[in-house]
C-alpha cells in the first residue's frame, strides 16, 4: 500500500493542484492506497507536488499535472516503477538519496518548517505522532513559569518579526507585571510583498504555532490569545480553525489542560489588510475593533497592551520554534546561528530567483549561499544585481555584497534589515530607481495618515521619483530625497514611518549612478522606464507576423511579412503596446543612448 500526498498549500493550488488531487482522487477509489494532502515543503517552483510514501521511502514529484498524475499513478503506484525525469526529491529512511532537487532541501536546516510538506495541516493525529503537543505537556507539568522562561533566554530566540528583540527577555517583562488579566498576540499580518513566509507555516504547520502561544501564556500568566491573520489568507485561516477545533476536543486548549489546572483559549481576529497593523500598537487597536493607528510608547505593551492590558506579541515562526526549544534545550537551539543570531530563519524566495519557494537556513549563511547554493541563482542565468530585503521597510543590497553573512547584525550594516525573511531578487533588468519607487508607492500608500512627515514626506518623496523616472528630475531632487528620508525616519511615531525611507536611501547609496543617468541624460540603463526607453525589435526572434505593426497606435512599426520588422524609434511614443501583442518574445527595450555631460 502507498500512501500519497498532494501539495495542497496556496502555491501549490495557485499550480493546479485541486485538479492533480482530484485526478488521483478518482485513480485511488477502490485501491488500497491512501490518498491525502500536505502543506508546502518549500519548493514552490515545482509544484504542483505529489509525494508517493512507501514505508520510510519518499519520492516526491514535481509539476505534476492531470496527465502526469495519471502517468506516475498507473507506473510508480501500480506497476512499482519510478519515474526518474520526474524525481525532484527522493529520501530512503531519512537519508536523501537522489532527486533533481536534492541540494535544495538538503542545504537547509529545518526547525520551523520541521513539518511542512510531512503531515496533514488538518490532522492532529499526524501531529501528535511527530511529537505535537509534547512541549506543552513540559512546559505545563514538568517545569514552572520561570524556567519556561529561563529556556528561552538560554535559547537565544530574537524575534522572527524584524526587530529581533530576545523572544525570552520580551516574555519576562510582560510575566513581571501583576494583571488580572493577560494577553498572547501572534502577529500573522504578513505584509511585506514577495513574503510568505508566515503564510505557509500556518497552512503546513498550524498546530506548533497554537502549541507556541500556550507555552508562552503559561510562562507569561495569560489564559487568552488571539492570532491577528490577514483576511487575505482564506486558506490559513480555515487551518487555524481547524487546528483549535481539534484542539479543544483533544483538551490541548480550553479549561485544566493536561490536568495542570492552567486554562488557555484562542481566538482569531482577521484583518482588513492594512500593513500598518503590523505595527504591534495598531494592530491592538484592531483587534480592539478601532481604526489600526499606532500608540506612542511608553507605555510599552508588556504593560498596557490590549484592552490596556499586559501583553506579549509575537509573529507566526517566532511561535512556531518555541515548542522545538522547549523539548530539545535552549542549548541544542545555540548549535544553529551565530553567537548573536543563534538559530534558524526562514525565508521566501521571490522576484528572478531560478528558484522561488521557502528555504530555513542557520543565522549566518551568506546571501551568495542562499541565493545560489539554494536558490538556484538567477533566472535564465541573467546578471545577479541586487535582493531587496526587510521588504518596505528594508533595504536593496548590491551583488558585490552578496558574501554578507544574513543575521540581526550584518544586514543592518548593509542599510537594509532582516525584516521578516522576504528577499526580491533583482536581475540586471532591474531598474533600481524604479524599484525605489516601488516600495515607497506602498508604504505612502499604507500610512495610515497620523504623523505628517510620514502622510506627506512620503508623498514628496514618491512624486520625486516618479518625476525622475519620466526623464524630469533635477540633480538637486538627490539631496532632497536624502534630507526629506532622514527627516521622516526621524519624526515618525511607528516603525512603518521610521523605516520607509529605508529602499529609496539604501538605493542612492548604492545605485547613485541609475539615478544620475535618469536625472542628466533621460535615461534608464536598466531598460525598464517606459518613458526612458527605446523599443527595439530582435530579428532572430521576429517571425514577421505583423501583428505589432498592426497594433501600433502610430504607425511606428514597419517591415514585410515573414521577413524581421523594424520599430522607427523617433516615431515611437513607447506606449509598450508592441511588447505586449508579440507571442514571441522578439520586442525588448534598452536605455535611451546616453547623451554627453
Amino acid at each position: 500500500m502507498s500512501m500519497i500526498l498532494v501539495g495542497m498549500s496556496t502555491c501549490g493550488m495557485s499550480a493546479g493542484a485541486k485538479d492533480t488531487y482530484k485526478s488521483l482522487e478518482a485513480l485511488v477509489e477502490g485501491s488500497d492506497n491512501e490518498l491525502t494532502f500536505t502543506g508546502c515543503i518549500g519548493m514552490c517552483f515545482k509544484e504542483p507536488l505529489v509525494e508517493i510514501r512507501e514505508g520510510e521511502r519518499r519520492t516526491i514529484y514535481g509539476h505534476v499535472d492531470k496527465k502526469r498524475a495519471k502517468e506516475i499513478y498507473e507506473t510508480h503506484v501500480v506497476g512499482g516503477e519510478e519515474l526518474p525525469d520526474y524525481i525532484v526529491y527522493q529520501e530512503d529512511g531519512g537519508k536523501a538519496c537522489g532527486g533533481s532537487e536534492q541540494q535544495f532541501l538538503e542545504r537547509q536546516e529545518r526547525i520551523v518548517l520541521r513539518n511542512c510538506g510531512l503531515i496533514n495541516p488538518e490532522s492532529l493525529e499526524q501531529y501528535e505522532n511527530r511529537g505535537g503537543y509534547q512541549a506543552t505537556r513540559k512546559a505545563l507539568l514538568e517545569i514552572s513559569p520561570e524556567e519556561i522562561i529561563s529556556e528561552l533566554k538560554d535559547s537565544g530566540l530574537r524575534g522572527r518579526g524584524g526587530a529581533g528583540f530576545p523572544t525570552g527577555l520580551k516574555w519576562s517583562f510582560c510575566a513581571g507585571y501583576e494583571s488580572d488579566v493577560k494577553y498572547v498576540v501572534c502577529n500573522a499580518d504578513e505584509g511585506d510583498p514577495g513574503a510568505f513566509m508566515d503564510r505557509s507555516v500556518l497552512e503546513g504547520d498550524p498546530h506548533a504555532v497554537l502549541e507556541g502561544m500556550i507555552i508562552c501564556g503559561k510562562a507569561i500568566g495569560a489564559a487568552f490569545g488571539y492570532i491577528y491573520c490577514r483576511a487575505e489568507y482564506p486558506l490559513a485561516i480555515h487551518r487555524l480553525q481547524v487546528a483549535i477545533a481539534d484542539a479543544v476536543a483533544k483538551g490541548y486548549l480550553g479549561e485544566n489542560i493536561f490536568g495542570s489546572g492552567f486554562s488557555f483559549d484562542i481566538k482569531i481576529k482577521q484583518g482588513a489588510g492594512a500593513f500598518v497593523c503590523g505595527e504591534e500598537t495598531a494592530l491592538f487597536a484592531s483587534i480592539e475593533g478601532e481604526r489600526g493607528m499606532p500608540r506612542i510608547r511608553p507605555p510599552f505593551p508588556a504593560e498596557k497592551g490590549v484592552f490596556g492590558k499586559p501583553t506579549n506579541n509575537n509573529n507566526v515562526e517566532t511561535f512556531a520554534n518555541v515548542p522545538w526549544i522547549i523539548s530539545n534545550g535552549g542549548q541544542a537551539y545555540r548549535k544553529y546561528g551565530t553567537e548573536k543570531s543563534p538559530g534558524t530563519k526562514v525565508f521566501a524566495l521571490a522576484g528572478k530567483i531560478a528558484k522561488g519557494g521557502l528555504a530555513e537556513v542557520s543565522m549566518g549563511r551568506t546571501i551568495e549561499d542562499i541565493l545560489f547554493g539554494i536558490g538556484g541563482g538567477i533566472k535564465e542565468g541573467r546578471e545577479f544585481k541586487a535582493v531587496q530585503m526587510g521588504g518596505p521597510s528594508g533595504g536593496c543590497i548590491p551583488a558585490d555584497l552578496k558574501h554578507t553573512p544574513v543575521d540581526f547584525e550584518n544586514i543592518p550594516k548593509t542599510g537594509a534589515i532582516m525584516g521578516s525573511g522576504g528577499m526580491v531578487v533583482m536581475d540586471d533588468r532591474t531598474c533600481m530607481v524604479d524599484m525605489a519607487r516601488f516600495f515607497l508607492d506602498f508604504t505612502q500608500d499604507e500610512s495610515c495618515g497620523k504623523c505628517t512627515f510620514c502622510r506627506i514626506g512620503t508623498l514628496r518623496m514618491l512624486e520625486t521619483l516618479e518625476r525622475i523616472t519620466r526623464g524630469e528630475g533635477e540633480v538637486e531632487d538627490t539631496d532632497m530625497l536624502a534630507e526629506l528620508g532622514e527627516q521622516i525616519k526621524q519624526a515618525s511615531l511607528c516603525g512603518l514611518g521610521q523605516t520607509a525611507p529605508n529602499p529609496v536611501l539604501s538605493t542612492m547609496r548604492y545605485y547613485m549612478d541609475e539615478f544620475l543617468a535618469h536625472i542628466k541624460h533621460k535615461s534608464c540603463p536598466a531598460g525598464s522606464c517606459q518613458a526612458l526607453v527605446d523599443f527595439i525589435i530582435i530579428e532572430e526572434k521576429c517571425t514577421g507576423c505583423g501583428v505589432c505593426a498592426k497594433d501600433c497606435p502610430v504607425d511606428a512599426i514597419s517591415g514585410i511579412k515573414k521577413q524581421p520588422y523594424i520599430i522607427d524609434i523617433e516615431a515611437c511614443v513607447q506606449c509598450g503596446k508592441c511588447m505586449t501583442s508579440c507571442a514571441f518574445d522578439a520586442i525588448y527595450t534598452v536605455g535611451k543612448k546616453v547623451a554627453a555631460s
